[in-house]
């Protein structure tokens, strides 16, 4: 899975994730510091962007079930949607003050950047086309396509806050040596 740290391996989430790249972090020189800072700060842009699109999705099937269940109305019935449409449909539904999933309201620095290194996982749990019109899956079908996007968005969550981790102590050190001056 490319959401996975791979010891050794060449993405950026390989090197935040690496232990070592934490390692004596008092000896390292205040460039190189930052650096591997922006590093984790960059990845966790990244991640958190692609946790987002997952989110979305899910937003979009979860809906449809809520409107089976009776817990709201629809949000639109029919078969699979125009992109502007979907658009649509996940604007009414990010509006609605029952979403399942809430942000810890991290301030960002960052912009996504190279998120081909996790889009590609991403894009294929939302790719189906059947998950483009959610009205049209059996229940079942819903069920499991819920249960497969929160397997990944559980996945991706784990992944950024250990991303988080690392950025967290990167920083600590640089605020420590700004104390001692």
């Amino acid at each position: 899975m490319t959401l996975d740290y791979r010891p050794g391996g060449r993405r950026r989430l390989d090197h935040v994730l690496d232990p070592a790249f934490c390692d004596d972090l008092a000896e390292l020189d205040e460039a190189l510091l930052r650096a591997r800072r922006d590093d984790a700060q960059q990845e966790e842009a990244d991640l958190s962007y692609v946790r987002r699109l997952l989110q979305g999705r899910l937003d979009l099937l979860e809906a449809e079930r809520a409107h089976r269940t009776g817990e709201r109305p629809s949000p639109g019935r029919g078969s699979a949607r125009s992109d502007a449409e979907l658009a649509e449909a996940l604007s009414r539904i990010l509006a609605d003050d029952t979403r399942s999933t809430r942000g810890i309201g991290r301030f960002l620095s960052v912009e996504p950047s190279r998120i081909g290194e996790h889009r590609r996982e991403a894009e294929l749990a939302v790719a189906d086309v059947r998950t483009s019109a959610p009205s049209e899956l059996s229940d079942p079908a819903l069920a499991d396509a819920i249960d497969h996007l929160r397997g990944i968005e559980q996945r991706l969550s784990t992944t950024r806050r250990r991303v988080q981790q690392v950025e967290s102590r990167l920083t600590e050190e640089l605020g420590r040596r700004l104390r001692l001056g």
